[in-house]
């Protein structure tokens, strides 16, 4: 489309080139006869194209008619038929130039704001240096297999998602994290796609493949949203039946009073609505780009204009409220024989060995000097582990699996149930810990939006009352299947929309379909969670909503502003034509300055709102 409208503007400009030499270079010599009937060459060039835009401007007016859309276009036609009818080409060829050029034009600040988008897909990694035995080996990114063995030399980018076997270095990541400074990272430390080797050579083992990796993922989220069309374009025809209306009874006004259809054809030439056409679109992309300079990919413009005007927040609560890291919250001994560090010990112990999410959690909370050495490790699938520690019988996992004769206990939190030679001998109870970013971030919303705040979780009352107590949010559904959290946002009013839901896991992925604007945390790779959203916070920070919701109102007021202003400058002018006083040629040239200054205001939606405790930006770091 770009290149088609490109081309549209160098032949504007050819046949203009050809016009001026045949009237001004040739005289007579390019007079074109029929009979009697004589017709200068520039004017059949000229008209010839006039009718040809003229034309296609109408066949699209007509489809957006017939689709319910009421457009400005008609402005631009009824601004080049009436140039054809009072035979001023040259005002024609103008208005032609401001049709083509403010697209041209629209294009090229497009290309301009959304630079930073694109420079992801210019610096993805391609090639990496395999390790083949003893030989190092350049291959393609996509050739790569788990547990392929990898070298990143100084100064290269990390290929695919992996974890470092051997050497230590710093890698820079904030095109992915937003971290400014560099982080050390050691054998057994993972590497994300996408980041910078400082000054020493490391190997790393492939963990995902390159189409699963993290930086792949952002360049895919990068792709959709580029392959949207801008449909927020047409942003400026809420304005397009006043200012048509106005429009035309100017000019009408101005062909009565004067009794000449050429004060009428000046008058919708200064009407042409390039600048109201240009300013919306170059907002909203700038707006974007504003966006992923803070970690944030939007999809599409109507995302911005929802979320700038949004009534309801809601939020899931594990992974996207919480760290989705449980943490130890109490070890209850059944008696005297057993203390809370020989609970944990034993417990910490045996399931080191597990991959089971309490496992991890469990190991990565206990201190180094309460492991011991786990022997004959049995695990059941769904129920515990088992093994001897320091010569005793230790068996971990639900009541049923370690002590089935023990009567059942009623524990409102995720636990585990420890027993030792054959004894029951107590459980631990865990919590999700809450984001420490989290209260903050609603406190934050409720001053910017002023909306009301929600959680949605699956989770048992118990635990989503004392997280919404302790991030700030009372109006807690809880226990909820995926089906029913998209009926709790269905239910909500009129009133209380558009709605915004946040969340994080492949179980939030229909929430974020059904409501109005869907945010995913994809810092982890939720890729379910970040194909139905429509925006993706790139970082694992929940703050970033206060970023998105300040751009975005931002983005929003510049545009509207932009678009009002170039109205008021439009009809000014247009009172001005009324009298006559501005030649049709001079009015084009006049249209083509105010399209320029709706571009210039739109790409003021690049920059970062003011005062940012106020707007809700967060500081970069």
């Amino acid at each position: 489309m770009k290149l088609r409208q490109q081309w549209k503007f160098i032949l504007v400009l050819i046949v203009g080139a050809i016009g001026l030499v045949c009237q001004f270079g040739l005289h007579a010599q390019s007079i074109f006869q029929i009979g009697n009937l004589q017709f200068p060459i520039q004017a059949i060039l000229i008209d010839l194209i006039g009718i040809m835009m003229a034309i296609t401007l109408l066949g699209e007016i007509i489809a957006d008619f017939q689709s319910g859309r009421y457009g400005v276009d008609i402005l631009a036609v009824i601004a080049v038929v009436s140039t054809i009818l009072i035979g001023d080409i040259w005002a024609e060829w103008m208005i032609l130039v401001m049709m083509t050029g403010g697209e041209t034009l629209e294009d090229y600040a497009t290309g301009q704001a959304d630079k930073e988008l694109r420079s992801l897909l210019n610096n993805s990694p391609t090639i990496a240096n395999k390790i083949m035995g003893k030989e190092l080996i350049s291959v393609d990114v996509d050739q790569l297999k788990i547990n392929d063995h990898v070298l990143i030399k100084p100064g290269e980018q990390v290929p695919v998602d992996g974890q470092v076997v051997s050497g230590a270095s710093s890698f820079d990541q904030s095109s992915l994290t937003g971290e400014s400074l560099p982080v050390s990272k050691h054998p057994g430390d993972e590497l994300m796609s996408g980041s910078i080797n400082g000054n020493v050579a490391v190997e790393m083992v492939v963990t995902k493949k390159a189409s699963d990796s993290e930086y792949q993922t952002i360049v895919s989220l990068v792709q959709s949203s580029q392959a949207q069309p801008a449909k927020f374009v047409k942003m400026a025809d809420r304005y397009a039946v006043p200012f048509t209306v106005i429009s035309l009874v100017i000019g009408l006004a101005a062909w009565i009073h004067s009794g000449n259809l050429v004060n009428f054809a000046e008058v919708m030439v200064v009407a042409s609505p390039c600048p109201l056409l240009i300013s919306a679109p170059v907002a909203l992309v700038s707006g974007m780009s504003s966006m992923s300079k803070h970690h944030i990919i939007v999809k599409s413009g109507p995302t911005l204009e929802k979320l700038a005007t949004a009534q309801t927040f809601a939020f899931d609560k594990t992974g996207t409220l919480t760290e989705n890291q449980l943490v130890i919250d109490e070890i209850f001994p059944t008696s005297k024989d057993f203390s809370k560090e020989t609970l944990q010990s034993y417990a910490t112990s045996i399931e080191q060995q597990s991959s089971h999410i309490i496992a991890n959690s469990l190991v990565s909370v206990t201190a180094k000097h309460l492991l011991k050495a786990a022997t004959d490790i049995k695990e059941t699938t769904g129920q515990g582990i088992s093994g001897k520690v320091d010569g005793h019988l230790v068996k971990v996992g639900k009541l049923s699996f370690v002590a089935p004769s023990q009567p059942t206990k009623v524990v409102n939190s995720t636990a585990i149930y420890i027993s030792i030679d054959q004894t029951f001998a107590g459980y631990i109870t865990f919590k999700d810990q809450v984001r420490p970013e989290s209260a903050q971030t609603i406190a934050r919303l409720r001053r910017q939006t002023g909306a009301h705040m929600m959680m949605l979780t699956g989770d048992h009352q118990d635990v989503a009352s004392q997280i919404g107590q302790d991030v700030g949010i009372k109006d807690i559904r809880d226990s909820l299947l995926p089906a029913e959290k998209i009926a709790a946002i269905k239910q909500i009013p009129q009133e209380k929309r558009p709605v915004v839901m946040t969340g994080d896991g492949i179980n939030d992925a229909p929430s974020l379909t059904a409501a109005d604007v869907g945010i995913a945390m994809g810092a982890k790779g939720a890729s379910a969670a970040s194909e139905s959203a429509d925006a993706i916070i790139m970082v694992n920070d929940l703050s970033k909503i206060n970023d998105a919701v300040a751009i975005s109102k931002h983005t929003m007021k510049v545009a509207n502003v932009d678009v009002l202003t170039a109205i008021t400058i439009v009809i000014i002018i247009e009172l001005i034509a009324f009298t006559g006083v501005i030649p049709a040629f001079f009015g084009a040239i006049l249209q083509e300055v105010v399209d320029m200054i709706s571009i210039s205001l739109a790409l003021l939606a690049k920059t970062t709102p003011n005062n940012p405790q106020q707007t809700g930006i967060s500081s970069e770091r």
